[in-house]
């Protein structure tokens, strides 16, 4: 005879994934793009010191969207993983793929054993010192890894986004070309008009000495956008 409190296995796993994926959606989308010299990350974000793309090593930056506490300790958990693994062997052993699966096997084992999943969808790109291509890993709140070609969409109305890119998005776009196209991918799925001001935008740029990464300031958004 059951227990009056008893919920099957897959009833709760389905419930925890439905109340993790209505976190998620509450959120603001996120775009990583390949473009001619890099990856270009757009993310729909009105707070200024409160970001959604961060540097995790010399060429790997993190997307997170979802609820900021929980993707922030993941991010500061990710640093200390590479710095550790950089100090203890050598730079070029701290991977996209090394900390995408340290990312997918945390989130896995929180989503199976507690309670409370998190309620965060991220992702790890990352970019080579040549060649045309890059790596974009997407991790979901349960620890599912997805290996991305040339466009990845996580947080907010990332379906919508990932359809309206579908047939618009080709390899070798200019800068410009990409900011717009994520520009107007965002604004399509969420009705309204994205500015400047909303608009937090990095780059991995291959093309740059040491670090990669680097953050666009509004001056140089404004020039982007004006530029088309």
């Amino acid at each position: 005879m059951a227990f009056p409190y008893y919920v099957s296995p897959e009833q709760m796993m389905q419930d925890k994934a439905e109340y993790a994926k209505k976190g998620i959606a509450k959120g603001r989308s996120i775009i990583a793009m390949e473009y001619q010299d890099g990856i270009l990350m757009v993310a729909d974000n009105p707070s200024v010191s409160l970001n959604k793309i961060s540097e995790i090593y010399d060429a790997i930056a993190f997307l997170g969207a979802g609820k900021y506490s929980e993707f922030e300790n993941l991010r500061k958990a990710g640093i200390r993983h590479a710095d550790l693994k950089g100090y203890m062997y050598s730079r070029e052993d701290v991977t996209a793929k090394s900390l995408a699966n340290a990312y997918s096997q945390a989130l896995g084992t929180t989503f199976s054993q507690e309670v409370k999943p998190l309620e965060v969808e991220i992702a790890v790109v990352a970019v080579g010192e040549s060649g045309p291509t890059g790596e974009i890993y997407r991790i979901s709140f349960d620890g599912s890894i997805t290996d991305e070609r040339g466009v990845t969409v996580i947080g907010g109305r990332s379906e919508a986004v990932t359809l309206f890119l579908k047939d618009r998005y080709k390899g070798g776009l200019s800068l410009s070309d990409a900011l717009m196209l994520c520009k107007e991918a965002i604004e399509n799925s969420s009705g309204q008009k994205l500015t400047v001001q909303t608009m937090e935008v990095a780059v991995l740029d291959r093309n740059r000495e040491g670090r990669k990464f680097r953050r666009l300031t509004a001056d140089e958004v404004t020039e982007l956008v004006q530029q088309r």
